[in-house]
């Protein structure tokens, strides 16, 4: 009996064939943990793939699914956006596509994949990662992190005193905490797992094991939002320079919170 990864890498290969067989691709390029990382496949993991369609054809691989019921029967399907598909299927194989033209690609941001199939005229050039160009901004920069995450608690705290307790859980326990997330490289070197450029969420534990034991404080439901601004408020006075006029402002919120509940 196969195991869960075998079963996906099956799958895998059968969608590559099917989709060979249509005369109307270029490629298939598996992406996550049926790409380059497939180290770390487990029981939980899914497929992500990009299909490369022949210049005029993307419509059909989106509109007719033949080639990808062609490995087994559909459970569920959702087409999440203009260029692909989510599928559950019926076995619990769970898969994730985007179909693009060869034009296209040069415009796509992608982790590294590796190349399943490929036609014979395929340029494999277009299955070169790409990834946005960019100089020094002032996002990148340490201060800026600290500004957003300490103007985060400030403003998701008077939305809670409004009575906006969701808007405030996601300023302080969501927006902010995307921020310090990012602040993590600095406050600890990373261990060696897969890091995932484009959300840096991705098996966070693993890579900053230190920061994450704070995570629980950081986030602790939708209940706390107070206890989690003062948490966040006081990791950051211990790792950086914190504006005392708006510390005290969001203390002061904090205080007033707490008197009123």
């Amino acid at each position: 009996m196969l195991t869960h990864p075998q079963r996906l890498l099956a799958r895998l290969e059968a969608l590559a064939h099917a989709v060979r067989d249509t005369g109307q691709a270029l490629a298939l390029i598996g992406l996550g943990s049926v790409g380059v990382e497939r180290a770390r496949l487990d029981a939980y993991s899914d497929l992500d793939f990009y299909v490369i369609a022949r210049p005029g054809e993307k419509a059909r691989f989106i509109t007719q699914l033949d080639w990808v019921e062609a490995p087994g029967p559909i459970g569920f399907r959702f087409q999440n956006s203009v260029d692909g598909w989510k599928i559950l299927y019926q076995d619990g194989v769970f898969i994730e596509f985007a179909i693009f033209e060869p034009e296209e690609m040069p415009h796509i941001y992608f982790a590294e994949g590796q190349l399943v199939w490929h036609a014979p005229d395929f340029d494999l050039s277009l299955a070169t990662p790409r990834t946005p160009e960019r100089g020094k901004r002032l996002e990148d920069m340490i201060p800026w992190k600290v500004g957003e995450i300490l103007t985060n608690l400030y403003v998701g705290l008077l939305r809670y005193h409004r009575g906006e307790k969701l808007s405030a859980s996601r300023f302080i326990q969501s927006y902010a905490i995307d921020r310090l997330l990012e602040l993590a490289p600095s406050l600890e070197p990373a261990q060696s797992t897969f890091a995932d450029p484009f959300q840096p969420e991705r098996r966070f534990e693993r890579r900053f094991p230190s920061l994450s034991a704070h995570l629980p404080e950081f986030v602790p439901g939708y209940a706390h939002t107070p206890q989690a601004a003062r948490a966040i408020l006081a990791f950051l006075e211990q790792h950086f320079e914190v504006d005392p006029f708006l510390k005290n402002a969001i203390l002061a919120l904090c205080a007033d919170t707490e008197a009123r509940e």
